[in-house]
C-alpha cells in the first residue's frame, strides 16, 4: 500500500507539500515505536524532529500549492502504513538476517501489486533503453538496496534516530536539483537545509551522549 500510495501522492500533491507531510514520520515512528516495541520517548529527538518538519517546510517554501484532499490524505495514509509497517519489522524481525527479511517483505508487496497494476493500467508501456535504466535504477538501488540499508539500521539503531535519518531525503533533492538542474538556493532554502541538519544531528546517539556528559558536568 506504501508503494502505491506513494505515487499516488506524487501525481497529486506538489513536491513541497508532499515532503512536508513525510518530514513528519520520524515523529510517527517515535510514537509508534513507544507504543509496539517499548522503546522510550526521548525529549531530544523529538525536538529534532520537529526542527526537521520546520526545516522541510522552510527549505520547500515557494511552490505554488494546490491542496487535492485524496493527496493530503493518502500522503497521511503513507506515513502512518510506513511507519507502522518499520516497527513491527523491527519488533518481529526475532533474529532473521536483515537481508532476508527485506527480501520476503518486497517480494510479497510486489506480487500483491501486479493483479492491482494490471487492472489499473494493464501491462506495462514499451520504453527505450533509457527507461529500462530508470527502471533499474528504481527498482535495485533506490528500492532494494535502499531498504537493505534502512532495515539494517533499524535492527541497530532506535527507531526514532533511523526515521530522522529520513530527512535527508527532500535535502538530497533540493541538493540534487542545484547540482544537476542548476536551481539557486534562497536565503529561507537554506536556513531550511541547516534546520533539517541540526534535527537529524540531534537525534543520534553521539548527541546523547555528548548532552549526557555536559549534564554529569553540570551536577
Amino acid at each position: 500500500m506504501f508503494f502505491a500510495l506513494i505515487y499516488l501522492v506524487a501525481q497529486l500533491l506538489p513536491t513541497s507539500l508532499a515532503s512536508t507531510i513525510m518530514a513528519t514520520s520520524p515523529a510517527a515512528m517515535m510514537l509508534l515505536a513507544w507504543l509496539f516495541a517499548g522503546e522510550r520517548l526521548r525529549l531530544v529527538p523529538l525536538v529534532g524532529a520537529g526542527l526537521g518538519i520546520v526545516g522541510v517546510t522552510l527549505m520547500l517554501a515557494g511552490e505554488g500549492v494546490a491542496p487535492a484532499p485524496v493527496g493530503i490524505a493518502a500522503s497521511v495514509l503513507a506515513v502512518a502504513l510506513s511507519s507502522l509497517g518499520y516497527i513491527l519489522a523491527k519488533r518481529w524481525r526475532e533474529g532473521t538476517d536483515v537481508l532476508s527479511v527485506t527480501s520476503w517483505q518486497l517480494l510479497a508487496g510486489g506480487l500483491l501489486l501486479v493483479p492491482a497494476a494490471l487492472v489499473a493500467e494493464g501491462a506495462p508501456p514499451a520504453t527505450d533503453v533509457h527507461g529500462v535504466l530508470a527502471f533499474a535504477y528504481v527498482s535495485v538501488i533506490a528500492t532494494a538496496v535502499a531498504f537493505v540499508a534502512w532495515f539494517a539500521g533499524l535492527s541497530r539503531l532506535p527507531a526514532g534516530t533511523v526515521g530522522l535519518v529520513g530527512l535527508l531525503n527532500p535535502v538530497a533533492g533540493v541538493l540534487l536539483g542545484v547540482l544537476v538542474a542548476g536551481e539557486r538556493l534562497g536565503g529561507w532554502q537554506v536556513a531550511g537545509l541547516a534546520i533539517v541538519l541540526v534535527g537529524i544531528v540531534s537525534g543520534q546517539p553521539a548527541a546523547h551522549r555528548s548532552l549526557a556528559r555536559v549534564r554529569q558536568r553540570l551536577r
